[in-house]
């Protein structure tokens, strides 16, 4: 079975750490008086994101995915395609939500204290505070979509025992 490339994998790879990371985290600061450091270092892993998962898109539009086995119904290819798609639209969507949102408050984003960002939108609290509203609900949209991708994953390996989860694993 065609496994992933190097470059899809480590893509992939770092794109799940940081947004494992980052969907804590945002629930954290979302509901618990936590401080700027974590705000901040939220802010930075989301200014981080935003190139990778752009990249990581570019990527898979000039890069075709492996392929699923053969025998795997119709219904599900396309449930996996369109999830697929799904994820990287809110990821890309998120980012700048995140970023407008930020600048219309307005706050920095510091990128792990080398710089800030750029604001890209003018200060309108108003709109910060629905922005953030809808931040908030990209992040569990994409939280339970994440969990449909991994389950999807161990019902490949553990149940179909195939070599899809282990194509992006390991590559063989």
């Amino acid at each position: 079975m065609p496994a992933y490339t190097v470059t899809a994998r480590t893509l992939h790879w770092i794109t799940a750490v940081l947004v494992l990371v980052q969907i804590p985290l945002g629930l954290l600061i979302a509901n618990f008086k936590m401080g700027d450091t974590l705000y901040n270092l939220h802010k930075s892993i989301g200014a981080v994101l935003i190139p990778i998962v752009l990249f990581r898109l570019a990527y898979r539009l000039t890069h075709r995915p492996a392929p699923l086995p053969a025998d795997i119904p119709h219904s599900q290819r396309l449930a996996a395609h369109g999830l697929h798609w799904t994820l990287y639209a809110l990821l890309v969507v998120q980012g700048f939500v995140g970023w407008i949102a930020t600048s219309a408050y307005p706050a920095p984003i510091p990128v792990f204290g080398l710089f800030d960002l750029p604001p890209i939108w003018g200060e309108d609290r108003a709109l910060s505070d629905r922005l953030y509203v809808v931040h908030r609900a990209l992040g569990v949209a994409l939280g339970v979509l994440l969990v449909g991708h991994v389950g999807a994953a161990l019902f490949h390996h553990v149940v179909r025992k195939d070599r899809v989860l282990m194509r992006m694993v390991t590559g063989g």
